[in-house]
């Protein structure tokens, strides 16, 4: 009996009509760069040597080319996984509304953007340039040797926290290691493991297909109730990291109250799921506004003291 029979087969990668243009955008899942900008905004922020122009345009450059380059290739590394799970069916590749050349090319294309925009920044930020790279290109190999793989998406979004210091305080520091000691370091362990919980909660969904693919996931290793319980620990030290940094950085009540917003939407998630599993689409897409409450609360605290 498959235990995740009756969860919708619902995918935010599929492409619902065959336009180039589209079927691009959702390659890369454009908009989900939300998910990760506004963190390289308040990394930048926290890291007490504010944010110009400048920088915040490359820094947004930045993020556009590593997140395009990295979603291209993790659906080129993950084609012959996604033509055998049919909730992936639909996405551009196994349809052929975008071809292995053009995500190459998309590949190509993000990370010479990333790369640039780096050493525009500061010689710092093109130096740990390829490790940030390397995470996030390695991500779609992490299920094929371990059963962790959340932490390895989770970190690669907690190292846009750590990017977006770097990218901040490399112009004004003497040394890397002068650089390395302005990052918010509780900031990306807590973007992390919010990260890594929320993936938790959304591979349930490929929990069969994951254990007949011999693919590692929490939800395959420790079943249903393992992996609830594994999302939950993680997201209650991510909130505790994130209101102890409150403290640590000196945060003002705009960011304490988004925090706190923040908190108790990412709480809301275990709420739903545990209603169904049938409302983890719900709960995924509650991640985004997570997103905008907390980094958005975070940077308007920092620019307004």
């Amino acid at each position: 009996m498959e235990l995740t029979s009756g969860l919708p087969a619902w995918d935010p990668g599929r492409v619902a009509e065959r336009n180039k243009v589209r079927a691009l955008l959702r390659l890369v899942r454009l908009e989900h760069t939300l998910f990760s900008l506004p963190f390289a905004y308040a990394g930048a922020l926290l890291s007490g040597y504010g944010l110009t122009g400048k920088d915040a345009v490359l820094i947004a450059l930045a993020v556009l080319g590593l997140r395009s380059a990295g979603m291209s290739f993790n659906n080129i590394a993950d084609l012959d996984i996604d033509r055998e799970n049919p909730r992936s069916k639909n996405r551009p590749l196994v349809t052929g509304a975008v071809s292995i050349r053009e995500a190459w090319l998309v590949a190509l294309i993000g990370s010479a953007l990333y790369f640039a925009s780096a050493a525009m920044l500061n010689p710092y930020a093109l130096a740990l340039s390829p490790l940030l790279w390397a995470i996030v290109i390695t991500y779609p190999y992490a299920k094929r040797v371990h059963w962790i793989p959340h932490l390895h998406l989770g970190l690669a979004l907690g190292m846009v926290v750590f990017g977006g210091a770097i990218a901040a305080s490399g112009d004004s520091v003497s040394s890397l290691v002068e650089a390395l000691k302005t990052v918010p370091y509780v900031y990306v362990a807590a973007v992390t493991l919010w990260v890594a919980g929320f993936d938790v909660i959304y591979s349930i969904m490929d929990l069969d297909f994951d254990r007949r693919a011999d693919l590692g996931s929490i939800p395959a290793r420790l079943g249903i109730g393992g992996a609830l319980l594994s999302a939950l620990l993680m997201h209650a030290l991510s909130v505790a990291l994130l209101l102890a940094g409150c403290l640590i950085y000196n945060l003002g009540l705009l960011g304490i109250a988004a925090t706190t917003l923040g908190a108790l939407v990412i709480a809301y998630q275990h709420v739903l799921v545990r209603r169904g599993l049938s409302n983890i689409p719900k709960a995924f897409n509650l991640n985004l506004a997570v997103s905008i409450i907390i980094s958005v609360g975070v940077v308007l605290d920092g620019i307004l003291s």
